[in-house]
């Protein structure tokens, strides 16, 4: 007998199959070969076929075992989100929504609603169109229709130009807010208006522009990448079209950057998924997972994604033989209001009163269905097997962590219940529910067509924001530096070292710093020792060379790290005395400067660099 368990019945039986469409996997997104619909227009994905595979891992096994290998049940969940977000399904009685606490559900649940929604699509597309210049953002620019240009080399020219421009800003844009980035990228532009002159641009001019926006990084790649582009005889500037490509081809460029690249230049139907559009699509489908760290929730979120772009362009025209949609402004329009929209309305708490496409999102669904029944379903609803119940989902009781959010929340429904004779207090959000299961008279007055009112609105924001799942952060590790700047007397010069070409702050200059051990117990007269030792393996001849004090102190965060710096001022009395910097000086490269304000730092040692102006002015 198969085992089952007590669920709302939302198997896969709920759609049916209107033509047996062999959907790609997740986890292997299948490009076709990039080409521009105009005669002489090339790029290396014209000339070069890609043929995309997936390494997969194959340990050894010492025993065979009765149990399901981690393989299979890969390959199982792949197939299950192909068939899941397959064209060709059709939802006929769409799933209701999940009855709190215990969201029971079955994968299928899990189907864009807007997959199945023309209307609920081009309502976000309207929307978008409507807030898409609020921001001021100087890299969205209409799309270029390769039929509206007659010219080939001027097509090719433009969309060079376009590309570079929508690359750019997509780097910039990576953990830094849009606000910052249009500053940044208008005077970028500026300096460097195509890709061919950022090529031949000076390395540290790249990172002195990049001054600011941090990871650096990046401006490495991209310059690195830009040489690359401009130097390939097959590309000579003009990024792939293709997402396999660009990814290939371009340093830097991860699925993500490649898909906008794609789809807003292109006209491409790739799938644009940054942090916004994860949380976008987790409370659309109704996800309740990790969409930073679980692996099967960030390949189904992606799956999802890349069947919705697909549809958005399948709503202007069919595909042709080789599987291609037309290329047009929707896909990259599409991939920018979900961005948006993450970005603006569907933030981490997210302002559902404005959102354009609340009647497709199962998160929002769920609060109003919290809100707007007093009673659940009962006990004997119906039975589904265990097998169809969801794998993508955390369990709600254990990860919808209550806080004080949801004690008001309790508390304006409690006082509601309360006027109408029920209790006068619930003491928590679980003993609310409980009271909900006791009670099987349905509240008539409220539909889900009906506006919300504003207590309404507030459970669905509140049940949204749950969405998706809260990871709680690592503890940022505290770490302490030495930061020594040696004044040569004789022309005031400072002696400066480059960082690691990898790591922490990348190919950036600084005055020459020591990380002091977990175990010192960072007094000044400690830290006065641990310097005068660090600097006497900076120089040939430590002759001249005397400490001048402790400046102060600079506090640092980074993502990962709160660092402290400590600065110390010493002068080297020139006189018999090159001050010639050692070759073993930490393996890194060193040199006086006499203009260090116009040196490629990082923030904070540009702090500290402050704090040493100040004392020898």
């Amino acid at each position: 007998m198969r085992r089952s368990t007590r669920l709302v019945r939302q198997s896969s039986e709920t759609f049916s199959s209107r033509s047996p469409v062999k959907s790609e996997s997740p986890e292997e997104p299948t490009e076709s070969i990039p080409k521009i619909r105009k005669k002489g227009i090339t790029s290396a994905s014209n000339s070069d076929a890609y043929e995309s595979s997936t390494d997969q891992e194959i340990k050894p096994t010492t025993k065979k075992r009765k149990t399901s290998h981690p393989a299979k049940r890969s390959n199982g969940n792949a197939a299950a989100l192909s068939h899941l977000f397959a064209d060709g399904l059709v939802s006929p009685n769409s799933p209701l929504p999940c009855t709190l606490p215990r969201r029971q559900h079955s994968l299928t649940y899990h189907r864009p609603l807007l997959l199945d929604q023309a209307t609920g699509r081009a309502s976000l597309l309207t929307w978008f169109d409507s807030v898409t210049e609020t921001r001021g953002m100087p890299w969205r620019k209409p799309w270029i229709d390769p039929a509206s240009v007659s010219s080939p080399a001027e097509l090719r020219s433009m969309l060079k130009r376009r590309a570079y421009e929508v690359w750019i800003s997509e780097i910039m844009l990576q953990q830094t807010r849009v606000a910052v980035v249009i500053d940044y990228w208008n005077r970028w532009m500026a300096k460097w208006p195509t890709i061919h002159e950022l090529a031949a641009a000076d390395p540290e001019d790249v990172l002195a522009m990049w001054r600011g926006l941090g990871y650096y990084s990046r401006a490495t790649r991209i310059h690195e990448a830009a040489k690359l582009v401009c130097g390939d005889p097959s590309l000579q500037g003009l990024l792939p079209q293709d997402v396999v490509e660009l990814e290939r081809k371009v340093p830097g460029v991860g699925r993500y950057t490649a898909g906008a690249i794609s789809a807003i230049v292109f006209g491409r139907a790739a799938p644009m998924v940054d942090g916004n559009v994860l949380r976008v699509l987790s409370r659309q489908l109704g996800v309740l997972g990790d969409v930073k760290a679980d692996k099967k929730v960030i390949d189904a979120l992606w799956a999802a994604a890349d069947a919705l772009v697909k549809a958005v362009a399948k709503d202007v025209g069919e595909s042709d033989e080789g599987g291609d949609f037309q290329e047009s402004n929707r896909p990259g329009r599409w991939g920018q209001a979900l961005m948006e929209l993450g970005s603006t309305v569907c933030t981490p708490k997210p302002n559902c009163g404005t959102c354009p496409i609340t009647a497709t999102c199962r998160a929002y669904a769920e609060g109003l269905e919290f809100s707007s029944k007093k009673g659940m379903p009962t006990e004997d609803s119906c039975i589904v097997d265990i097998e169809d119940s969801c794998s993508l989902c955390k369990s709600y009781e254990e990860h919808a962590v209550q806080d004080e959010e949801d004690e008001k929340i309790v508390a304006k429904l409690s006082s509601k219940k309360s006027s109408a004779g029920g209790n006068k207090k619930q003491a928590s959000l679980q003993s609310f529910f409980f009271a909900q299961s006791q009670s099987k008279k349905p509240n008539k007055k409220a539909t889900s067509s009906s506006e919300p009112d504003a207590t309404v609105l507030e459970v669905i924001v509140n049940h949204a924001r749950k969405f998706p799942v809260k990871v709680i952060k690592k503890a940022v590790r505290e770490e302490e530096t030495i930061v020594c700047a040696i004044r040569r007397k004789g022309d005031s010069q400072f002696l400066i070292q480059r960082r690691p070409e990898k790591g922490l702050l990348a190919g950036l200059w600084e005055f020459p710093s020591y990380i002091l051990p977990d175990t010192n117990d960072s007094t000044a007269k400690a830290r006065k020792g641990e310097a005068a030792k660090f600097v006497k393996g900076l120089l040939e001849s430590e002759k001249g060379l005397k400490h001048v004090g402790e400046l102060g102190s600079v506090p640092w965060l980074f993502s990962h790290l709160r660092l402290t710096m400590h600065v110390h001022l010493f002068e080297l009395d020139d006189r018999g005395n090159s001050g010639a910097p050692s070759n073993g000086a930490m393996g890194r490269k060193s040199r006086w400067s006499g203009d260090v304000d116009a040196e490629s730092m990082g923030t904070g040692m540009r702090k500290c660099w402050t704090l040493v102006k100040e004392s020898t002015e």
